[in-house]
């Protein structure tokens, strides 16, 4: 029988804090979410290692290393109110649950939603709603928010999804360009949204999250 536990304590001290990832409640929360369990049976061995796992057609759990980093530079704070879009089977907002004050799981596929539907509250997590949407509309009923995470690679931030911040909030997404995956942070001050590149890191794409191309003369 696999020891699960020893692979996530492993997962916290060989992919995560050595990686620039020095907030304790990063590891303690990472610690206490059983990853193995939102991952598909046939792909449970793959639940801790260093790579993006499927969990749904073009669905992935982001790797432990880009999930940790985003984490650490959306600085999370107890009070805070988070957006996690395209949530997936849960996990994400499980850690994000043990994190933030509440946290709104924003998921357009069916299937999806009614997993994590299931697997969060048997996962502790009742401060988490999940809510089905479409994931560059974000939930706007719900916010705004002290942080929106976006789980997985996108070409472009959308402005619905910025709107939705409230002042001084702060949204992670991993910009993909010509293949190369790098973190952004945008944050909202006095009405305004700024933003500053980070670490680099090589995730999936998500589908609906394309640059949009205007016309060429």
């Amino acid at each position: 029988m696999a020891d699960y536990a020893t692979q996530r304590f492993n997962m916290v001290e060989t992919q995560v804090r050595p990686n620039d990832v020095p907030d304790t409640r990063i590891h303690a929360a990472l610690m206490a979410v059983a990853r193995e369990q939102f991952v598909p049976a046939a792909r449970r061995a793959m639940a801790y290692t260093d790579v993006p796992v499927e969990v749904a057609p073009g669905r992935f759990l982001l790797d432990p290393r880009s999930f940790g980093k985003l984490l650490q530079i959306a600085a999370i704070k107890p009070g805070d109110k988070v957006l996690d879009v395209a949530c997936g089977t849960g996990y994400s907002s499980a850690v994000l649950g043990k994190m933030a004050k509440t946290v709104i799981a924003l998921e357009q596929d069916a299937d999806l939603v009614r997993v994590a539907s299931d697997m969060l509250p048997a996962a502790g997590a009742t401060n988490v709603t999940v809510v089905q949407g479409g994931l560059t509309e974000g939930a706007k009923a719900q916010g705004p928010y002290d942080v929106i995470l976006i789980e997985g690679g996108v070409e472009s931030v959308p402005d619905s999804l910025l709107e939705q911040l409230a002042e001084g909030g702060r949204l992670a997404a991993i910009i993909v360009k010509g293949g190369q995956g790098q973190a952004h942070l945008y944050v909202r001050e006095k009405g305004r949204i700024g933003a500053r590149a980070d670490f680099d890191a090589a995730v999936p794409l998500l589908a609906g999250f394309r640059k949009v191309v205007g016309f060429v003369f």
